[in-house]
């Protein structure tokens, strides 16, 4: 009795802006599978297109992951070839795709990635900012209070940081940041890359969040946001450790009784996490 061979998911990078970004391999997996898992499926179709190719395509996203990832396994187990794309750059990075990767290879299929443009990698590579050691955060929370929050526990963070943002939330995330970290620890911000109006700015936090205000055409299209480390210190991991995890028990508990136990668990001084009548009970 003859058995089936069991397919293989592609994971494919795909252009962030620039369609000739879309490498010849990325376009060979993608004419070759049998099915397209997209987070878009109009979006990929599109794509498709501007290449003369054709695709079945199955939508995958934030809402559907969870019952699809089932589906497309055991289609990959009877042998079919699947290729995973989000609606621009690389998949799973801020977007849909890891729990179908995780039950795939959970399912005994070989997962390929076909790399390519990814947003991060591109404003770090442009940003002039140390790029080392770097922490992707992705966006930051909608609501102000909790992504105020969330800049303050990074603030001691010694790594580049990497952020995304979107058009209507650009400016104030420029001057939480400018609050968090000091008006003059230094940034780049790049739009709409490898698209006709990219643009990359750089400076102080506080420089750029006032450049940003005064020019509407610096708060339309895409945004990364790539801010400098805080300068090593001793115990600086420590203190990064502790300030994070004061943010998060501070949602919970008093804010003296958060310190307390976030220098228990990072081994930082809790002097330096809190300070009585600075945040107040």
């Amino acid at each position: 009795m003859s058995s089936t061979a069991p397919g293989r998911l592609h994971v494919v990078a795909t252009p962030i802006g620039n369609l000739g970004d879309l490498s010849p391999r990325a376009l060979q997996v993608l004419r070759s599978v049998d099915r397209i898992a997209a987070e878009d499926t109009r979006h990929t179709q599109q794509l498709l297109a501007a290449f003369g190719a054709r695709a079945t395509l199955v939508a995958l996203h934030d809402h559907n992951e969870g019952s699809q990832s089932a589906q497309l396994v055991a289609r990959m187990q009877a042998g079919e070839n699947i290729a995973l794309v989000s609606d621009a750059g690389t998949p799973l990075v801020s977007d849909p795709g890891f729990r179908l990767v995780r039950a795939a290879r959970e399912g005994g299929i070989a997962v390929s990635p076909v790399p390519g443009a990814c947003a991060a990698i591109a404003a770090l590579s442009v940003a002039g900012i140390a790029s080392d050691r770097f922490a992707f955060e992705g966006f930051l929370p909608n609501k102000a209070a909790a992504r105020r929050a969330r800049l303050q526990a990074l603030s001691a963070e010694s790594r580049t940081l990497i952020f995304y943002e979107s058009s209507h939330r650009v400016a104030e995330t420029l001057n939480d940041a400018a609050q968090a970290f000091g008006p003059d620890r230094r940034a780049a911000l790049a739009r709409e890359l490898t698209k006709r109006f990219e643009t990359v700015l750089d400076g102080g936090l506080a420089e750029l969040a006032l450049r940003v205000a005064g020019d509407s055409d610096q708060q339309r299209g895409e945004f990364v946001l790539v801010v400098e480390g805080a300068p090593e210190q001793d115990g600086g991991e420590a203190l990064a450790q502790g300030r994070r995890a004061f943010a998060l028990l501070r949602e919970h508990l008093p804010p003296s009784q958060a310190a307390r136990l976030a220098a228990e668990i990072s081994g930082a001084p809790r002097k330096r996490l809190y300070e009585p009548g600075a945040g107040g009970d």
